[in-house]
């Protein structure tokens, strides 16, 4: 194993832990929930944490914009870019935040009214809402502060604050329903204070590691107009990226809807394979997104050339495991999620489109985190917007004739698009 192959490992394996930890929290409060004597509650953390995935998705572009900026800042020696980048993402996202908490009401009432959930459901929701709109600044906040971290080649701090933001949430959430009797209540604000813990966790981190950068702090340079405009022109094609992205994947599940109950479970089942592919994969995206940002910055031209090879032979490698084992275990698997026989066997008939999750979807993945470290966001989004395209294209298309198997062979040809276009694209890069 070189040089390369090590460096990617440092800064992968502890960004797949991270990942790997972030459905704890949705899971932990299912199963708090679950236990409250209504299924309305879980029906309200169902709707509630939908609703908070897509606001804080749209606004992940404060953490890969920040990281691709200060990995380039970083790799030039620029340590004044490098603060400067922290604290003007860091003002970005508590303005953003401040905007989010004027108008939660509005977003709350037009959310429900697009979702359309029960009365019952409905009242929770908003009672779940309530308090947890509250941790927006501390969510948004952990975006800029794990951007920067990555950015910095250090995802261990990352991955030590997403490990005591799901142990406090634990922790707070069980004593707070069971010991002090709340009931969504509890669960909610145990999910805010537990992202304040782990803001409190990555500040600290902060100023142990990186308390001798305050002398490169340059104030006139935080939010210059110029600094400003570039943050702003950069993410905004990220921001387009993702939503891009939303409407792709809720329009899978939405039109998996439409084919009836069994179909939603099938495909809901299916995807979680996805997803568990989805949180590996973003490790080596983000060893992608420090070290190409890295190598851009110091204008090491080999190095840069040598990571993305590396990074490749990685993204093979992993992709071919997931394929062997989906070959393998993925009945086994299913069972593990669902006892119900009758969706297990419907299942089965739609389980070889797993097998082309990890080979269509690989090339996305590293080339996403490619060009985030090369802050080229304009190929990103030209990249999902073909691949969207083509899953809207195909689906029209496929759809009528082919019902379930018309969505799913949209759904891989979107993943491989992306993958094929980015690499058309990949001189634009270095550039």
């Amino acid at each position: 194993m070189n040089l390369r192959d090590r460096q990617i490992l440092h800064i992968a394996l502890p960004s797949i832990v991270s990942n790997i930890t972030v459905p704890l929290l949705g899971l932990i409060d299912v199963a708090i929930t679950g236990h409250l004597g209504s299924a309305a509650y879980i029906g309200a953390i169902a709707v509630g944490g939908m609703l908070f995935n897509i606001i804080y998705w749209m606004f992940a572009f404060l953490r890969m914009g920040t990281s691709g900026m200060t990995s380039q800042a970083f790799g030039a020696r620029n340590l004044t870019e490098v603060v400067s980048v922290l604290l003007r993402a860091v003002f970005v996202s508590l303005f953003i935040s401040a905007v989010m908490l004027s108008l939660q009401v509005p977003i709350r009432e037009l959310s429900l009214s697009i979702i359309m959930p029960s009365e019952e459901v409905a009242s929770f929701t908003r009672t779940y809402y309530n308090i947890c709109i509250w941790g927006a600044p501390a969510a948004l906040a952990l975006f800029v502060l794990t951007g920067w971290y990555v950015g910095m080649q250090n995802s261990r701090i990352p991955m030590l604050v997403s490990i005591t933001q799901n142990v406090a949430n634990i922790v707070v959430s069980l004593m707070l329903v069971y010991s002090f009797g709340m009931k969504i209540e509890g669960v909610a604000l145990g999910t805010v204070l537990a992202q304040y813990i782990g803001l409190g966790v990555a500040v600290v981190m902060l100023f142990r590691h990186y308390s001798r950068l305050r002398k490169y702090l340059c104030a006139k340079m935080v939010l210059t107009k110029e600094a400003l405009l570039k943050f702003f022109f950069l993410n905004k094609d990220i921001f387009l990226r993702t939503c891009c992205l939303i409407l792709v994947h809720f329009f899978f599940i939405a039109a998996g809807a439409k084919q009836g109950d069994t179909e939603l479970a099938v495909n809901t089942m299916l995807m979680q394979l996805f997803t568990l592919y989805s949180y590996i994969m973003d490790g080596f995206a983000f060893a992608g997104e420090a070290m190409v940002g890295k190598a851009i910055g110091a204008q090491m031209r080999g190095i840069y050339n040598e990571t993305i090879r590396c990074l490749f032979r990685w993204g093979w490698g992993v992709a071919a495991l997931f394929t062997l084992a989906y070959f393998l275990l993925g009945k086994p698997f299913l069972s593990l999620l669902t006892d119900d026989a009758a969706v297990i066997e419907a299942a089965q008939v739609y389980q070889p489109w797993t097998l082309l999750f990890p080979l269509c979807g690989m090339a996305a993945f590293i080339w996403d985190g490619i060009y985030i470290g090369a802050t080229a966001t304009k190929g990103m989004l030209l990249s999902m917007a073909s691949g969207m395209a083509v899953f809207f294209l195909l689906y029209f298309l496929l759809v009528p004739s082919f019902a379930n198997h018309g969505l799913w062979m949209a759904f891989v040809t979107y993943l491989a698009t992306r993958g094929i276009v980015q690499t058309v694209f990949r001189r634009m890069v270095w550039r």
